[in-house]
């Protein structure tokens, strides 16, 4: 291969179990002849079990090149350097069309896509051409209809539904493997949950994950600025419907969901609304799927804090209405960093993102503020806020947003002590002290 070539990437992601490794060992049989593919398996054990049924589903070998295997640790994180390394060996000593890189079961694949797109990396040498999500049809209706959560191995790790949810918001195809395994109706309510976390996207149905070589290699799909927004959640968040922001709710925090910003974010621009203003209510109508799929979105913003008690205890209770809901808050007693909560099926986390603009060093927090003229700030608060966006089917969203506004912090509560709160949420940065400390897991909505 030349090296100014720069041959397409297909990334492939999924839970685990889903059926990526089946996928990517079908390429290499039935489209082997035709594409010449190089094949990078990351696996997070100490032994590599992909690679080597990949190796042994295939004419590839790692002797002579044609399969590279990095484990124990994820290409998503932990081994960038080796991922960068075997990038450039891979450009420089090998001769291929095609390279499909599988991620683990358990990589976030924005931020692998990105390493695909930076200038600056080796990854430069290739062209990240599709983005795949291999999703298992029987698992996904488990989690999102049937509303039976997915178990962690790790008790400390985050909700694998909500891992599950991203995967699928970020892709160019999904792959629908293990129809066989499902009804039709029940595959039906698959696809719906699928398009509704995901209008447009590209879903392959299949068994055994056989599919076309030619929907996943060299299809051109991937756009980083369409990827960027790909979700719904980022949608309703968008410029174009109305609620004032330029970007998602993530990007001024440490983001780790974000195609243009992943790492250190600091672009968020907040709309504007007093405490009690409804002003999403007739702003995303235009956000609807098609109409058989009974599915709405809104997005809840605020400038008061929850209460720590009350908000914990709504969690706990979260609407069955609601598919998926993501965004920031404001928790009285946590006044340095802003929360993340993400909610995926019957599954939610509350996790500490990065610190508001108003506890930044005087000379930042001003640039910061020069910068953004319709940003929201409170001469007390700063940018302190809510904004959640809620996507599910049949919810009431008034009644939602009602007992929302019951949890936040009172007129009278305002000037009390916030520190008096029992307050379960995560209030450090510091990543050295236990999981627990920087993460509240909710117990699965039954």
């Amino acid at each position: 291969m030349a090296v100014d070539e720069q041959p397409p990437v297909t990334t492939l992601s999924g839970g685990l179990g889903a059926g990526k490794t089946t996928l990517l060992n079908h390429l290499l049989t039935i489209g082997g002849e035709e594409y010449d593919i190089a094949v990078l398996v990351n696996d997070v054990g100490e032994v590599n079990v992909d690679a080597d049924l990949i190796e042994n589903g295939s004419e590839l070998s790692m002797e002579d090149g044609g399969v590279t295997e990095l484990s124990n640790g994820c290409i998503c994180c932990g081994l960038q350097n080796e991922l960068d390394q075997e990038l450039r060996r891979l450009a420089f000593d090998e001769a291929f069309d095609y390279l499909v890189v599988e991620a683990s079961g358990i990589s976030d694949p924005v931020p692998i896509a990105q390493r695909f797109v930076s200038p600056a990396r080796a990854s430069a040498l290739y062209d990240l051409d599709t983005t795949v999500t291999v999703v298992d049809a029987a698992q996904f209706h488990q989690a999102f209809v049937d509303g039976r959560p997915l178990k962690s191995t790790d008790d400390d790790a985050r909700p694998l539904s909500d891992l599950l949810a991203e995967q699928v918001e970020f892709c160019d195809v999904l792959v629908l493997n293990k129809c066989d395994l499902v009804s039709e109706t029940e595959r039906e309510a698959v696809e719906r949950v699928v398009r509704t976390l995901h209008p447009g996207v590209d879903v392959v149905r299949t068994t055994e994950s056989t599919v076309d070589p030619e929907r996943v290699l060299g299809t051109g799909r991937f756009d980083q600025d369409e990827a960027s927004d790909s979700a719904r959640w980022k949608q309703a968040l968008s410029p174009d419907h109305g609620d004032g922001t330029d970007v998602d709710s993530d990007d001024h925090h440490e983001s780790q969901t974000e195609m243009d910003d992943h790492g250190h974010g600091d672009d968020h621009e907040h709309g504007t609304g007093d405490d009690h203003d409804h002003t999403h209510d007739d702003e995303h109508d235009h956000l609807h799927p098609p109409e058989e799929f009974g599915v709405d979105s809104f997005v809840y913003e605020r400038h008061r804090p929850f209460h720590p008690e009350r908000f914990r205890e709504w969690l706990g209770s979260f609407p069955e209405s609601v598919v998926r809901a993501k965004g920031h808050l404001w928790v009285a007693g946590r006044e340095r960093y802003a929360l993340d909560l993400s909610q995926a099926g019957t599954q939610t986390h509350v996790e500490v993102n990065g610190r508001w603009a108003v506890t930044l060093p005087e000379f930042q927090r001003e640039s910061y503020r020069e910068s953004r003229s319709d940003l929201h700030w409170d001469e007390q608060w700063g940018d302190r806020e809510v904004k959640l966006v809620f996507i599910g089917a049949g919810m009431d969203e008034s009644s939602i947003a009602d007992a929302l506004d019951d949890c936040l912090v009172s007129e009278t509560e305002m000037e009390d002590d916030w520190e008096a709160f029992k307050n379960p949420f995560p209030g450090t940065m510091e990543w050295s002290q236990p999981p627990i400390e920087q993460r509240l897991v909710v117990g699965d909505r039954q």
